[in-house]
């Protein structure tokens, strides 16, 4: 599946141009052949994940404009890859999310350690809550409170069997479901990082830009590390509960000294994650890994012998309530998570102010909080829906909030409520926002659609209007920052509320109290937020198999995705493995075989296929930069990259890119497009001065629809594009044709 080698000292350049497309987000399930527009097609290189495709060598010409060879790049299947990963990818969502927070740090230096260490501690928080979770459906709820009621074990058999028998048996047998749930992540977790140890830059470092690391990032000894820390932690938060259950009549020493063993344990663990400099080094420092690995191999012994003392300790059992301290432990554990986003919201504002009096954008840096938080609330809610709705089956006809009232831990009604009391406030707040940027957004648009349709006729009214609304939506996309900081700000209020459990008051008695509401309507309200969240991860199931499935909808959610699996696993060991540590150095070795081969090279990137050429041009040497031209169309760069990941995309980044290209550069932009958009002007001259600023003539806005009245032989007239690819419409042929000719003149010079 190669094309034919080299010869020694390398071919002469010659006039052919290879044009390498890199597909977007809303082609991840399409053929090579569909990206291509060809019927035949045979691949040429990589593999069925990751592989570079052209026509096939059975029809002689195919594939060829003039002098130009297409070929493609196809990455779709390496952010998700089959329907059952692509599902099972929803639940650890909350893991990808602050996964993703982490990279969207500030680009001040001073600040990087502290939010590191904060995201990568709020990413343990979630790996805490993950194991309780499991632990509270299994020995809260089924060991404890089930098997002590004779109505719950009626006509289950299943659970019948541990039924009568001593608390501390039930305990440690089911304590095997919450390990067994911590190794299932343990297991899948260290399956991803081997698909891309063969792909490292085939160089040394050529940029010295951040964003140039991408594909030369060697996650896998941190995302070692990081694992070895969270399972570690995983054990421990297992240990604690069982402890606890095991010091409600009286704490023995034997129960003393293994309570102290393991909050030696967490402590260790916090210790590791908030010294960057220690656990970011390098793949030949094997001493960390040593230390981890250590704690990971105590963790594990320790849980053993936890589960023994469990099982063999003499003292008697409580005989009422719940499992002892669960919900304390619970509590304090949403303490902490809001103290954690307290914290980083603290720094990311005090950057902010020092940002703002820079001239920087108002929001920029505050991703890093809106993101954090997202993920808190999203596992805090998977979490209490999953107590809540083993709860509900648990207490069998009972009405749903009448049984997790008496079921479900304080701490989970909390959460619910807290959660539900957020995404109800942000919706309105949603609402709210759109209604008043609707005038400014709709004057924009009728702006741009008297601009670009001066002389339409009359008929042509409702598809005006059809324009107007399509380009008022894509903008939109502005608003999304701050509604997430919104969010971000209600979610901590949310897992700040859950600490009124600790006064063991329930939510329905504090609203009647003191807002006047009856508590009737609060449990009504519960329970309504609990079936809510029940339909949100139902519907983020269903959005999963849409997206695999339907090229519409995964235009709306495939770029979501493909954000955030696009960085490397540098806060959470469980998230989704990174595409980028494949595809940037394929690319980069596959268009350095080609222009060692003899061709040039015009690399195009649609939507994140842009963000995938930009970094691989940074990675790539003078001699093979200086035969590459680059054209980007749908491109986030400007739009998303730049203002949620700061530190990695900004003028500096862009600059180079368009350097190491010598200016050969065009991107193509649409007013009705809410993802992609401009790079370096959103107005760029009419007629380009060569002599001046090259980078004023990389953008190039294209009015879209083409036209508002059905051109000669047609019956609609031309449809509205937005963020689709059109490789084969004429201004993107023409721009392709551009830069073929460019290749052949001398680069432009760097702006002055």
């Amino acid at each position: 599946m190669s094309d034919a080698a080299v010869r020694p000292g390398g071919p002469e350049p010659s006039d052919d141009v290879v044009e390498l497309r890199v597909h977007g987000a809303s082609a991840t399930r399409a053929s090579a052949g569909q990206v291509l527009a060809l019927p035949q097609i045979e691949q040429v290189a990589g593999d069925r994940s990751g592989g570079f495709y052209r026509a096939g060598r059975q029809e002689p010409g195919a594939g060829r404009t003039g002098r130009v060879t297409l070929e493609a790049y196809r990455w779709g299947d390496l952010p998700a890859g089959t329907m059952a990963r692509t599902v099972a990818l929803v639940f650890l969502l909350p893991f990808m999310l602050v996964n993703v927070a982490i990279w969207m740090r500030p680009a001040n230096r001073g600040s990087d350690a502290t939010t590191r260490s904060l995201c990568r501690l709020l990413a343990l928080t979630i790996t805490a809550l993950y194991v309780l979770a499991a632990a509270g459906v299994a020995l809260d709820l089924i060991a404890w409170k089930c098997m002590s009621s004779p109505h719950c074990l009626a006509g289950r058999g299943w659970l019948s069997w541990l039924g009568g028998r001593p608390v501390g048996l039930r305990l440690a047998v089911l304590a095997l479901v919450p390990a067994a749930a911590v190794g299932l992540l343990w297991r899948a977790s260290t399956r991803p990082g081997r698909v891309f140890e063969a792909f490292r830059a085939p160089e040394a470092a050529i940029s010295g830009h951040r964003l140039g690391a991408v594909g030369r990032w060697d996650a896998e000894p941190l995302v070692g590390r990081l694992r070895s820390i969270h399972v570690a932690a995983a054990f421990a938060t297992l240990d604690v509960t069982l402890l606890a259950a095991r010091a409600a009549p009286g704490a023995s020493p034997a129960t003393v000294a293994l309570a102290v063993v393991t909050g030696t344990v967490l402590v260790a663990c916090a210790v590791l994650l908030c010294a960057p400099p220690l656990i970011d080094r390098a793949a030949a420092d094997r001493r960390l890994d040593r230390i981890t690995g250590t704690l990971r191999t105590v963790a594990l012994v320790l849980t053993a012998v936890v589960a023994a003392h469990v099982l063999t300790g003499p003292a008697p059992w409580p005989e009422s309530g719940g499992l002892p301290g669960f919900d304390a432990i619970l509590t304090w554990l949403f303490v902490t998570q809001t103290t954690l986003l307290a914290a980083l919201g603290a720094v990311l504002l005090r950057l902010r102010l020092r940002s703002r009096r820079a001239g920087a954008a108002p929001l920029l840096g505050l991703g890093a909080l809106a993101i954090a938080a997202a993920a808190i609330s999203l596992a805090v809610a998977y979490s209490a829906e999953l107590v809540y709705r083993v709860a509900d089956f648990l207490d069998r006809d009972a009405p749903t909030a009448v049984g997790v009232a008496d079921w479900a831990p304080r701490a989970c009604t909390w959460a619910i409520f807290g959660f539900f009391r957020t995404v109800l406030i942000t919706l309105v707040v949603a609402g709210l926002v759109t209604v008043i940027s609707r005038p400014r957004r709709f004057r924009a648009a009728a702006a741009v659609v008297a601009r670009d349709y001066p002389d339409a006729p009359p008929e042509a009214g409702p598809r005006l209007r059809q324009v107007r609304k399509a380009i008022a939506r894509a903008r939109f996309t502005e608003n999304l920052i701050p509604l997430a900081v919104v969010y971000a700000g209600l979610a901590g209020i949310g897992t700040a509320t859950t600490t009124i459990g600790l006064l063991k008051l329930w939510p329905g008695d504090v609203v009647e109290r003191y807002v006047g509401v009856p508590a009737d309507l609060v449990t009504f309200a519960l329970a309504f937020g609990s079936w809510l969240i029940a339909a949100i991860i139902v519907g983020l199931v269903l959005g999963a198999i849409f997206a695999y499935r339907t090229s519409g909808f995964r235009r709306h959610v495939g770029i979501l995705w493909d954000l955030g699996t696009f960085w490397p696993r540098a806060a959470h060991p469980f998230a989704p493995p990174c595409y980028s540590e494949r595809a940037v150095p394929e690319l980069a070795r596959r268009i350095t075989y080609l222009v060692e081969r003899g061709n040039a090279v015009v690399l195009t990137g649609h939507s994140h296929g842009s963000v995938l050429a930009a970094a691989t041009v940074l990675q790539l040497p003078p001699r093979v930069s200086g035969r590459v031209a680059l054209l980007t169309y749908g491109s986030p760069l400007r739009r998303l990259y730049a203002r949620l990941f700061p530190a990695y995309v900004d003028d500096e980044a862009l600059q180079e890119i368009g350097a190491r290209v010598g200016w050969r550069w065009l991107n193509l932009w649409r007013d009705t497009d809410p993802v992609g958009g401009w790079i370096f002007s959103a107005h760029p001259p009419a007629a380009p001065d060569r002599a001046g600023d090259p980078a004023a003539t990389v953008d190039r806005r294209l009015r879209d629809p083409v036209a508002v009245v059905a051109p000669p032989g047609d019956s609609v007239p031309p449809p509205i594009q937005g963020h689709r690819p059109t490789e084969f419409a004429q201004p993107f042929t023409e721009a392709v044709a551009e830069l073929v000719e460019r290749l052949g003149e001398p680069p432009a010079p760097g702006p002055r």
